[in-house]
């Protein structure tokens, strides 16, 4: 998963970034509400840990910002020193999924984000999917589309099941390339994704007569979507 951290005060900052890292996670920070809001016009992130008191707005008014913009439910955990009743309320009526009090402790912070994963992101271990005519074995590293096996490289298969995954979210270009290849964009040759992205489009038969189009947004990365309703992601009984 993909984390943003912000905080203004850089020993908890980092104490953050630790924690999620040691869940074996990806976390980016910020120290401030509007560095955050200008990443989040062109980035993707899939879990925001927020404080609730910044230099130059606060945790509601980002929390507000993030629902009225962006359109995938990210789940949003607020920490602050505000213990009130009513803080909490506002914080949890502006649309943060949960809420703990500063200082941080490790453990809590562990057991609060995990929560909010098996509860937003239930299917993350699931081993086997089916979207459609395309079925997917996790374990295997095995596509298929109408029963037939697709020969699928090893990043191209990672590609495909994050893509199918997020199926109808934008994910950034640096998203996909940290979650596939582990790695900041830099370090990655430019055109390594689009020649995957190609290559998965081409090889599952991406394209509306399949149900499904894999699209460039221009300036932020990719979204694949479902061009038939009856093309729902059913996990396998």
């Amino acid at each position: 998963m993909r984390f943003a951290a912000l905080d203004d005060d850089n020993s908890e900052l980092e104490l953050i970034q630790k924690t999620v890292t040691a869940l074996g996670h990806d976390c980016h920070t910020f120290s401030n509400g509007k560095s955050l809001l200008r990443a989040l016009q062109h980035e993707t992130f899939d879990f925001l840990v927020l404080d609730w008191e910044l230099p130059d707005t606060s945790g509601p008014e980002v929390v507000k910002w993030v629902r009225e913009n962006i359109q995938e439910a990210v789940p949003i955990l607020m920490i602050t020193n505000r213990s009130d009743e009513r803080d909490v309320v506002h914080g949890l009526t502006a649309g943060a999924d949960d809420f703990m009090s500063k200082p941080v402790r490790v453990r809590e912070l562990m057991a609060r984000i995990n929560a909010l994963l098996r509860r937003l992101y239930p299917k993350a271990t699931q081993q086997e999917f089916t979207w459609g005519n395309y079925h997917c074995n996790v374990a295997t590293q095995s596509f298929w589309h109408n029963g037939v096996a697709l020969n699928l490289k090893n990043k191209e298969f990672e590609l495909a099941l994050f893509l199918f995954q997020n199926l109808g979210r934008l994910l950034s270009r640096q998203h996909i390339q940290e979650q596939v290849w582990g790695m900041q964009s830099v370090e990655l040759q430019t055109r390594t994704l689009d020649t995957h992205i190609s290559s998965v489009r081409t090889k599952l038969k991406l394209h509306p007569t399949n149900g499904y189009r894999l699209t460039a947004v221009y300036g932020i990365g990719y979204r694949l979507e479902a061009d038939a309703p009856e093309v729902l992601n059913k996990e396998d009984s």
